[in-house]
């Protein structure tokens, strides 16, 4: 069955998280995705976790359903071999800092003169200009460039960042949308075009959504950190008899209904918490230990059925373990069993896009260096296994 984007041919140069995710929502959806390295010296694949044998797992859920070919871009030969793929492709992927000499080899510029309609889609830390445009950049950096970490943690705390790699993942969702945006700007116009995508830009968009710069603007206020707690809101993580519970009492109505839930209709309308939610937001010190004791006297499955019958947000907080075998996580199929040489079965992410006419899937494992060199070069260049074998030795790829 043809995918949304069969037919679409990505060429990724990209390394780490960003970029691969990206080029990895096109996957799902049917594009063929060319994983283009260098033949030794790939830094993520040097980079845990690790199995018992010392691979690294990274790759294994970051490259899923692409094709795995080595070449040296900085040689002569490879860079030729690169310029007869761009000429076959539709989309190029990368993370090269501008300037280095990676770049001056793929940029939009020199690409076009090869295949003017081709797309080419970088995703950097800090984008193609301004004054931190050539420095190195990782999700961490970006989280704590935006503001984010200011703001995260709890007040007797560091600032804290995030465990997941949202940035990253932010980053790579956007660039995934902007190279479908150049797709159907050139369906209709036969154009390509050059994508920017910046971790800080993502993460800067992410961090102010709920409006922390205009508040500051207005009134002055620099939140601080607040733990599990919310700004203009009441939410706040408390421990049950078992475990940990997530409540998020975020609106007037769903207020009422917590206090009808929890047997407290007589604090329903307390001025110190029912004016509307930023009083209680401000007031959290003096409710959160009602809420606490509530809480602390049941099991978590109670807490959650209860919640959940009175239609306030809450939820079990997970670990690994127990969010593996959540069945929500398991219907949605949120993660998916994928076979792996000498391994057996490992858990990747998996299409988190549900699709009804053209829906997405994971086809292929992750490859390993080089594994598609001869199916790739020689469907695409025409080259033979004597041509693989000297190019080998020349160690281009």
């Amino acid at each position: 069955m043809n995918k949304a984007l069969t037919g679409i041919r990505i060429l990724d140069l990209s390394r780490w998280l960003a970029g691969p995710l990206g080029a990895t929502l096109l996957s799902h959806m049917g594009a063929e995705v060319i994983r283009v390295e260098r033949p030794k010296d790939e830094t993520e694949r040097d980079f845990g976790p690790f199995t018992l044998e010392g691979e690294s797992m990274l790759t294994m859920s970051t490259l899923q359903n692409r094709l795995g070919v080595t070449l040296d871009i900085s040689k002569p030969k490879g860079k030729e071999m690169l310029y007869k793929m761009v000429a076959t492709a539709d989309v190029l992927v990368h993370n090269s800092v501008v300037g280095s000499p990676d770049h001056e080899i793929i940029k939009y510029d020199v690409l076009k003169q090869i295949k003017p309609d081709i797309i080419v889609a970088a995703v950097s830390g800090f984008g193609a200009t301004g004054p931190y445009a050539q420095r190195p950049c990782f999700d961490t950096i970006a989280q704590a460039l935006s503001g984010s970490m200011s703001y995260t943690g709890f007040p007797e705390g560091p600032p804290t960042r995030s465990g997941a790699p949202w940035v990253d993942f932010s980053a790579g969702a956007h660039l995934g949308l902007g190279i479908m945006f150049a797709l159907y700007h050139r369906l209709k116009t036969g154009e390509g075009q050059e994508i920017d995508v910046a971790l800080l830009d993502v993460a800067v968009t992410a961090t102010c959504a709920l409006s922390v710069a205009p508040e500051y603007q207005k009134t002055g206020f620099i939140r601080p950190r607040q733990g599990n707690r919310s700004f203009h809101s009441f939410t706040d993580c408390y421990e049950a008899k078992d475990g940990w519970v997530m409540l998020g009492v975020t609106s007037n109505p769903i207020w009422r209904r917590f206090c009808r839930a929890i047997g407290r209709e007589d604090i329903m309308d307390d001025p110190r918490f029912a004016k509307n939610d930023e009083i209680r937001y401000l007031n959290a010190a003096e409710l959160s230990p009602i809420v606490a004791a509530w809480v602390k006297e049941r099991y978590v499955d109670d807490v959650v059925e209860i919640f959940t019958k009175a239609r306030v947000p809450c939820s079990r907080v997970n670990n690994i373990p127990q969010m593996i075998e959540d069945p929500q996580v398991k219907e949605r199929q949120a993660l998916v069993p994928m076979e792996y040489p000498g391994l057996g079965e490992l858990l990747i992410p998996g299409v988190a896009i549900k699709m009804s006419k053209t829906p997405g899937s994971i086809d292929r494992r992750a490859p390993k260096v080089g594994e598609n060199n001869e199916e790739v070069y020689g469907r695409l260049l025409g080259l033979t296994p004597e041509d693989l074998a000297a190019l080998k030795t020349e160690e281009v790829i």
